[in-house]
């Protein structure tokens, strides 16, 4: 429960400072580039490095993954239809298909279902949300930024180039050498900034007199968060007839979760519509709350 409130106390610390003045305008520009070249290659680093992969967890590390390419067609297909900027169909790939599987996910684990499924949700996070985002969702970032307009060589030196991603790679390069304790607490520690440097920048770019001229793609980013994403799931495993254990109960309350706040730094950083981004964190996180315990509640009476 503490890392919700440590979340939510961010946030407001982030709008207060906005409205005090006493923050430079663009300041939430230089925490972005913060936490992307230091505080998200540290965790990749801390949590990757000595990851080991069980076959058994395939299906529930491949939801993220599937939930991310299903909303990139349909924001693509949409944003087509209603004539939206690349920037906007950017900005709701990325933020409208990665949760918040870590920062949110794992304490509403422990909060629904116990500690016994934090393993498994670490899993989700670490080889599901967090890969696929060094991945494609990094290359969505750098197509989108450009308007649609770069060749597949850009993409992939701008993929190559991301921080986190030449993290990724090192930590499964030096996964056969043991690393000293002391670098291993000194990575987590500064990766332990992601989150509230995360959420103070969400909060100084904050703006509800955005609200209504957002309206329209809010509904369509977070109901497809909120709501698509858990109800595929939760059918998907209602037709297979899955069994009622940690696997089911876990990968339900994973798909619900709000916007991811990693997407979100990336997306800004790649100035895929600021405002909406923001919105959609600092909506989602609170409505997540909300529809996350509805979802596990309801996964209970489907599957027993």
């Amino acid at each position: 429960m503490s890392n919700l409130l440590l979340l939510v106390a961010c946030l407001a610390a982030g709008l207060l400072l906005r409205h005090s003045g006493r923050m430079p305008e663009g300041a939430h520009t230089a925490i972005n580039a913060v936490i992307l070249h230091l505080s998200l290659p540290a965790l990749t680093l801390h949590h990757l490095h000595a990851f080991r992969f069980d076959a058994a967890h395939l299906l529930p590390v491949l939801m993220p993954w599937a939930l991310f390419l299903l909303g990139a067609v349909l924001f693509r297909t949409v944003g087509r239809l209603w004539k939206l900027p690349a920037a906007s169909i950017g900005a709701l790939t990325l933020v409208g298909g990665f949760g918040n599987t870590s920062f949110v996910g794992l304490p509403m684990i422990e909060a629904l279902h116990g500690r016994d499924g934090l393993g498994l949700g670490l899993l989700i996070d670490q080889l599901g949300s967090y890969l696929a985002l060094s991945t494609l969702g990094i290359a969505a970032a750098a197509l989108y930024s450009g308007g649609g307009g770069r060749s597949a060589r850009e993409v992939l030196l701008q993929v190559l180039r991301f921080p986190p991603f030449v993290a990724l790679v090192l930590a499964l390069v030096s996964a056969p050498l043991a690393w000293p304790p002391a670098v291993d607490q000194v990575l987590l520690r500064i990766g332990d900034t992601l989150a509230p440097l995360a959420l103070l920048s969400v909060g100084l770019q904050l703006r509800f007199d955005a609200l209504r001229e957002h309206a329209r793609l809010l509904c369509l980013g977070l109901g497809y968060k909120l709501l698509a994403c858990p109800a595929l799931v939760l059918l998907l495993l209602w037709w297979a007839e899955a069994a009622p254990g940690t696997t089911s109960r876990v990968s339900v309350i994973e798909a619900a979760m709000p916007p991811m706040i990693g997407a979100a730094i990336v997306a800004a950083q790649a100035r895929l519509a600021p405002p909406l981004v923001s919105l959609m964190v600092g909506l989602g996180i609170p409505l997540g709350l909300s529809t996350a315990p509805a979802w596990h509640w309801l996964g209970g009476r489907l599957l027993g």
